[in-house]
């Protein structure tokens, strides 16, 4: 929001995340998945016995794997959910040519459900029902919630999650790299993911503007919780093939 012309915030005044905001979703979802997703995947191997080499191997495989599979995910579902809306805009369209009355009622009605009523209500939908694209704007946002800032693009999408789930990844998998014990491998994993997941859980509540210790230790106890079952699993399948 700017304002009139000369007018200045006062200093307490925060600006709206503006058309970054769509992708936020992308960008969380992707990092959180890649620290969670491969954390885990090395404290499974880790406890199934697997050398440093080896859990590298797994942890470059896996992060490849997950990086393309979060990519192809979010490419598919933003691709589906933007073609649903242009299938409900194109029938709106349709639905102002042919029930033009029948759609300004419903502009009413919703325009009543957000508080605006009376002659203001009338005036509002007289206004907006002079022109077929205006009224599309408006049923449009209203009916569907749907404004065009808002609308994610499906590539956008693909290469902000796939490429996070990357940057996700490497907290878990680069120890292996310079270290031949699995074990302490895996301490610095859990280092490091633990400071990722901390960065996260700042990074979403300045954003969501919501409470940081708490998003934090969200994230925490389902990575502690997830690695616990998957390296204990991984001692299982060790104790019973080994």
């Amino acid at each position: 929001m700017t304002g009139p012309p000369g007018y200045r915030h006062s200093p307490s005044f925060t600006e709206h995340l503006g058309r970054n905001r769509p992708y936020l979703r992308d960008a969380i979802l992707g990092v959180n998945d890649g620290l969670v997703s491969m954390l885990l995947l090395v404290a499974g191997v880790v406890g199934g016995g697997l050398t440093a080499r080896q859990v590298l191997l797994t942890g470059i495989a896996g992060a490849i794997a997950g990086a393309v599979s979060m990519a192809a995910g979010e490419y598919m579902a933003t691709k589906s959910q933007d073609e649903l809306f242009e299938g409900e805009i194109a029938l709106e369209r349709a639905h102002i040519r042919e029930h033009r009355e029948a759609e300004l009622h419903e502009l009413r009605d919703l325009l009543g459900g957000i508080g605006l009523e009376g002659e203001l209500r009338d005036r509002v939908v007289e206004h907006f029902g002079r022109d077929d694209e205006s009224l599309l704007g408006v049923m449009t946002a209203l009916e569907f919630g749907v404004v065009e800032t808002e609308r994610r693009k499906p590539h956008t999408a693909m290469y902000l999650s796939g490429l996070l789930f990357s940057v996700g990844s490497l907290p878990a998998v680069l120890p292996f790299a310079f270290v031949h014990s699995p074990g302490f491998g895996l301490i610095l994993a859990a280092a490091g993911t633990i400071l990722g997941l901390l960065i996260v859980g700042a990074v979403k509540t300045w954003a969501t503007r919501g409470r940081p210790v708490r998003a934090a230790l969200e994230n925490l106890v389902i990575a502690a919780l997830g690695g616990g079952l998957a390296y204990g699993v991984g001692l299982l399948f060790d104790h019973l093939v080994g």
